[in-house]
């Protein structure tokens, strides 16, 4: 594997402004799509740049998950290819969802340069709004971690992403942008395994290597060692995955446990609009058809003693699990959104994980793969015959 090496000057986020600035200079791309800093200080937004300038706020890594990059790009493409290139700059789940949402024609992905970066996790969005300048040192030390030449505190790039993340960051075991993280992206942004203060640049593709050509940068130094980090901590984040997995299966296996994990769900359905992949105009839990006359109400409490308010909840999971479970990227974003902190992301993770596995499906792979019920095959799953 090959790629191009840039230098670190005050921190990882400055040589990659650098680059889309000099990509915008060179016409490589239009506009960038990148979060950036809110003028409050306290969030940061997706924001759709042309003008280099404005870049100086913008934060191709920030601490937070505020909404998920594919609903942003999806914003901008879910009518049709753009007539201006654009550069996307987002994490391995962000692009893994746009791919996915290209193939359910949520996204075009024509005139767009999808840029990943290696990525250690994000911060639970509650604790950085409480505290935002100490969970932004947080990060920073966690992002350090990836080099510990980089940081006195960090001792082992094994450990980056820690337990200051969310739950759903520290078992996601596809965190880097190339075949190795199973993510289709253009251009990756390395981060693990760099020395003396540099990061890579590796292109997976031929538009990868099309921006960095007409940005005059060689892709000709060995990603050896970048190469060996990423899988080194790939196999500790998949034991991990796989402990706290195993843990889960007893939690929320059986509709009695079901109903206890969502018991204090307030049926307010954040979770499905941070969701990057439910994209419906009109979700059924919210239409016509779940407003029942006073007797349906009525007749349910008689036949069952009593009728809990509001109902169906455990439907509304079950039926957004069986919707879209399959295109699943364990990005967190739910779990993020949800005001009573249910495991909304590790139960779907979990849940998405064996689904995506009877059908050897990873969603966001390849934009080229169709998605797993497009595809017949008469000769698979004997195991459920009766």
């Amino acid at each position: 594997m090959k790629g191009a090496i840039l230098k670190v000057t005050e921190n990882v986020a400055n040589p990659i402004i650098n680059f889309l600035e000099k990509g915008l200079d060179k016409k490589c791309f239009d506009a960038v799509l990148i979060p950036v800093k809110v003028p409050v200080g306290n969030s940061f937004a997706w924001v759709l740049i042309q003008n280099k300038s404005l870049l100086e706020d913008a934060n191709p890594l920030p601490p937070v998950m505020p909404v998920q990059g594919a609903k942003a790009l999806s914003s901008i493409t879910r009518m049709g290819k753009t007539n201006k290139k654009i550069a996307a700059i987002m994490r391995p789940c962000e692009v893994r969802a746009a791919v996915e949402l290209s193939k359910l024609e949520q996204v075009n992905l024509e005139n767009i340069f999808l840029i990943s970066i290696d990525c250690p996790g994000v911060l639970p969005l509650k604790d950085y709004l409480e505290r935002p300048e100490e969970a932004m040192d947080k990060f920073n030390e966690i992002l350090l971690g990836a080099c510990p030449e980089r940081s006195r505190r960090a001792q082992n790039d094994i450990e980056w992403g820690n337990e200051s993340t969310r739950p759903a960051c520290q078992v996601c075991d596809k965190f880097v942008g190339t075949d190795l993280g199973f993510c289709q992206s253009d251009l990756h942004i390395g981060i693990l395994g760099t020395k003396d203060k540099n990061i890579f640049l590796i292109p997976n593709n031929e538009k990868g290597k099309s921006i960095l050509n007409k940005m005059d940068i060689e892709a000709e130094k060995s990603m050896d060692n970048w190469e060996k980090k990423a899988k080194e901590l790939m196999e500790v984040r998949k034991k991990k995955k796989k402990e706290v997995q195993e843990r889960l299966k007893f939690k929320v296996m059986g509709i009695d446990n079901l109903l206890d994990v969502f018991s204090n769900c307030i049926n307010c359905h954040n979770c499905r609009s941070a969701c990057p992949i439910c994209y419906c105009r009109q979700c059924y839990f919210e239409s016509e058809k779940m407003k029942l006359p006073s007797d349906d109400y009525l007749m349910r409490a008689k036949s069952k003693g009593a009728l809990r308010f509001l109902p169906d909840t455990l439907l509304f999971h079950l039926g957004r699990m069986t919707h879209m479970s399959l295109s699943c990227v364990g990005c967190g974003a739910c779990e993020d959104a949800c005001p009573m902190s249910i495991d909304v992301a590790q139960i779907f993770s979990f849940v998405a994980d064996n689904s995506q596995g009877l059908f050897n499906y990873i969603p966001g792979k390849n934009a080229e793969e169709p998605l797993s019920l497009r595809i017949y095959k008469e000769d698979e799953f004997h195991e459920v015959e009766t």
